[in-house]
């Protein structure tokens, strides 16, 4: 699995992130081009008032509002707070209310330890990152629609943001917003905030027994609870409840093929996307039991005194938690997500790894698109001084430098000359951080998927912004302002303007026609065919985009 942009820079020694300029529910830019803006912009274009925007859940009315046209409902609660005897548990319903619910502001980002979220400037101005409270009172979605009540059933998606299964939520970057995917393509749009990290993956089911079995998993069954959600509710909203798209991405995707894998969350979803997440696997249970132990053990606690951690300050629990994962790591050297806080493949929740060994059955029917991004690490982004390096230099750097996984060592020479073979035409740093941003288990994902009735379609987005004297390149998260038409809204990405704004339109349209039909052709982009393992069909996302049949496959014979 593919880990988070921020994670992963403040890992190798960039530095934390930044909070990025607040965006709140007024701070929409709309997509479309300024021909007849100044009309519109002498007009008033947001509206709230007693009789504006009421709409009915199961647990009672929310107010919204209107923001150029699109009717905005943020922070609903989907779910009860997570925090005392509710911490470690399966999501429990919300408290239904009397009073009309305030739906006017995001929800509360899950736990998460956000110290030093500045550090690095550049990247802090590039992301706009964005939080307000965070709580475990979380448990909150938010929803666009063009219209309600108008006897209209609206094709649904859910975004799922990013972060790994630790950080993140639901409006982090400015590209997430929903107004005008929902305006331009006539959808309901959604998108949440669920458990992460220790809260939402701390597996007690061994230790604690019957009362924590779902422990290990409890993040991923807030999404489900979300699903239900929309279920029972998304039709006072203009939605289709029998037309529900998942897409997410990083952390999000991963998350996306967890979904594929849980036989609560069957039939709540019927087409996926996931993007720079190929969520091959998700913990084994043998570790994330050990992690339990540990945190136990830490916490001075055995297990008939699991109760005792519901009830201390979440900051203390997650203290004690890093603590125990160091130790684990130090003592059985399990890393990454496996020895980490993720979901686990406990036969019961997670029925199996999502594609490992081969794709649930549970998604045979789920038609699904997989994209990943040229350079999903791009070293010289912030760093000048590697623009110009030589191919020894790249193949010195790629021994020790980490991409999205580990450091490839006493291979990487062997692999930089293959790509370099079969890409003549770039630059020694772009071969370096295609190879750090390597297709293989997004190539495996889609092979496993291939196999089962339903269609999957491969993307790779190469479209490159100006920015940073164009060494950003096509990063980590540089597509999802495209796919939601948001390239005028996360500028700092993509400089906004009619370039991509072009691109967008087209990948905006053919990801409407997925989620209507479960094909992305006619919606702007080329021919677009489903994926087979023996062509390995990919449609390269730029300027112009084009199908070509698996690129880099030479090149990847040589990843280990």
């Amino acid at each position: 699995m593919k880990t988070d942009r921020r994670r992963f820079i403040k890992a190798v020694g960039t530095g934390a992130t930044g909070i990025g300029l607040a965006t709140t529910g007024l701070n929409f830019t709309s997509c479309t081009s300024s021909s007849g803006s100044k009309k519109e912009e002498d007009g008033q274009i947001i509206f709230i008032g007693d009789n504006i925007a009421i709409a009915e859940t199961t647990y009672g009315k929310v107010r919204g509002f209107i923001h150029r046209d699109i009717y905005n409902f943020l922070g609903i609660p989907y779910g009860a707070d997570t925090k005392g005897k509710n911490r470690f548990m399966p999501p429990q319903k919300p408290e239904p209310w009397t009073e009309i619910y305030p739906a006017v502001y995001w929800p509360n980002a899950a736990p998460q330890i956000l110290d030093n979220f500045y550090a690095n400037r550049y990247l802090a101005f590039t992301d706009y990152w964005h939080y307000d409270d965070v709580s475990e009172n979380c448990l909150g979605l938010n929803v666009w629609t063009p219209g309600y009540g108008d006897n209209t059933k609206r094709p649904v998606i859910l975004w799922i943001h990013g972060g790994g299964f630790t950080s993140g939520n639901s409006i982090e970057h400015p590209e997430y917003h929903g107004e005008n995917l929902s305006r331009k393509e006539n959808v309901v749009f959604c998108s949440l905030n669920h458990r992460l990290g220790p809260l939402g993956f701390s597996d007690f089911a061994s230790a604690g027994g019957e009362k924590y079995a779902a422990s290990g998993n409890v993040g991923m069954l807030d999404i489900v609870a979300a699903l239900e959600w929309i279920r029972d509710n998304i039709s006072n909203f203009g939605g289709d409840p029998a037309n529900v798209t998942v897409i997410g991405q990083s952390g999000g995707g991963a998350k996306v093929c967890t979904l594929m894998a849980m036989p609560s969350a069957k039939g709540l979803f019927h087409r996926a996307v996931a993007l720079s997440g190929s969520g091959l696997k998700v913990g084994e249970k043998s570790n994330s039991e050990k992690l339990a132990t540990y945190i136990l053990k830490e916490a001075g606690l055995n297990p008939s005194q699991i109760d005792k951690l519901q009830e201390m300050p979440w900051k203390d629990y997650y203290g004690l938690t890093r603590t125990a994962a160091v130790k684990m790591r130090e003592e059985s050297g399990v890393t990454g997500m496996m020895g980490g806080f993720s979901p686990v493949a406990d036969g019961i929740f997670v029925k199996q790894h999502p594609f490992f060994p081969e794709a649930s059955d549970l998604a045979v029917d789920i038609p699904l698109i997989v994209c990943s991004t040229f350079y999903e690490r791009s070293p010289s982004s912030f760093d000048s001084s590697l623009e110009d390096i030589t191919l020894d230099k790249a193949k010195e750097l790629v021994k020790t430098m980490r991409g999205f996984g580990p450091a490839l060592g006493d291979n990487g020479s062997a692999i930089i000359e293959a790509y370099a073979k079969s890409f003549p035409e770039r630059k020694p740093i772009e071969i370096l951080s295609m190879v750090l941003s390597n297709r293989k288990n997004a190539i495996e994902m889609c092979n496993l998927k291939s196999k089962q009735a339903a269609p999957v379609f491969l993307g790779w987005f190469g479209w490159n912004p100006p920015m940073f004297d164009g060494r950003l390149r096509a990063f980590h998260t540089m597509d999802i302002s495209f796919w939601f038409y948001n390239t005028d809204i996360q500028i700092s990405h993509t400089g906004g303007g009619a370039r991509p704004r072009n691109l967008a339109a087209k990948m905006s349209g053919s990801l409407a026609q997925f989620m209507k039909t479960g094909d992305p052709n006619g919606g702007g982009l080329p021919a677009w065919p489903r994926y087979t393992a023996g062509n390995g069909e990919t449609m390269i996302l730029d300027d112009v985009s084009e199908v070509k049949n698996d690129p880099d496959r030479e090149a990847r014979k040589a990843l280990p």
